[in-house]
């Protein structure tokens, strides 16, 4: 009996020394991205870390005036860990309004085969989305849906940032990185600003990185053939994840990346 105590008690100081590995790693890249961290949000940035293993570096979280929200990526990255069995998402045309760009979706998260599903619902339509995703409220009425779907389904308290409506105040002191997921999707500019793929090619410029061996790390990243075929939010985190490396430690991405001019069976 004291053997399996004491046992036990080695499982937990390992627990605790790997979330407060996590944490650390956590605050070093909040800092990069938004400098000095209020008393506040480092304490909450502790809890989530050891809660649901949330990471900064990979997009899962955004500091808004002080207060931590969850992202899209990170809800679906989330419930990959936790073996989510399935997410289905419906139209519910006789709550949507096409003429008026107003949808209205619901989804429901399966976390297990026999599970009864966790419902959520979303909606968009001009007056509660940015300027900048006109057009989109249909999927960002279903990415709101799901997001909500999968918080009550794991218990996560935070909103999602894809949640936040157009006139909030909060996306003023959003990073550059979440300026550019707000862009059109289309060839072009929106307001001036460049686009997801401008950001990428602004950061290889930036560190002199191969652009093939970028697109390769994006791709295996996203968990896709190419980069065209990832979500948009996918894109955003690997973003964040390509800055955060790059400033960090450049030698060391630049092996990453080199790693990628490899066959995939030999790589490391």
């Amino acid at each position: 009996m004291a053997r399996s105590k004491t046992m036990e008690g080695k499982r937990t100081v390992g627990d605790a020394t790997s979330d407060s590995k996590a944490f650390l790693s956590n605050v070093r890249a909040a800092r990069i991205l938004w400098g000095t961290l209020p008393k506040l949000a480092t304490k909450s940035l502790r809890e989530m870390t050891g809660k649901y293993g949330l990471s900064v570096a990979m997009g899962d979280l955004l500091l808004l005036e002080g207060r931590w929200y969850i992202t899209h990526a990170g809800l679906l990255r989330l419930s990959q860990r936790k073996r989510c069995s399935g997410i289905s998402a419906a139209l519910q045309k006789g709550l949507s309004d096409p003429s008026l760009s107003r949808w209205v979706f619901k989804a429901t998260v399966y976390k297990s085969s026999g599970s009864r599903g966790f419902v959520g619902y979303g909606d968009a339509d001009p007056s509660n989305c940015s300027t900048l995703v006109h057009g989109a409220e249909m999927r960002v009425a279903e990415t709101r849906a799901v997001n909500r779907a999968l918080r009550k389904a794991y218990g996560i308290g935070l909103c999602s940032v894809e949640e936040l409506g157009g006139s909030s105040k909060s996306a003023k002191s959003e990073p550059d990185r979440q300026e550019f997921a707000k862009h059109d999707s289309s060839n072009g500019r929106a307001n001036g600003r460049p686009r997801l793929r401008d950001q990428l090619c602004l950061l290889i410029r930036q560190y002199n990185l191969n652009p093939t061996l970028v697109k390769a790390y994006a791709a295996d990243f996203c968990g896709t053939q190419t980069v065209g075929q990832a979500s948009r939010d996918l894109v955003e985190s690997f973003i964040t994840h390509l800055t955060l490396s790059a400033k960090e430690n450049r030698d060391t991405l630049v092996c990453k990346l080199n790693s990628y001019s490899q066959p995939q069976e030999d790589r490391p």
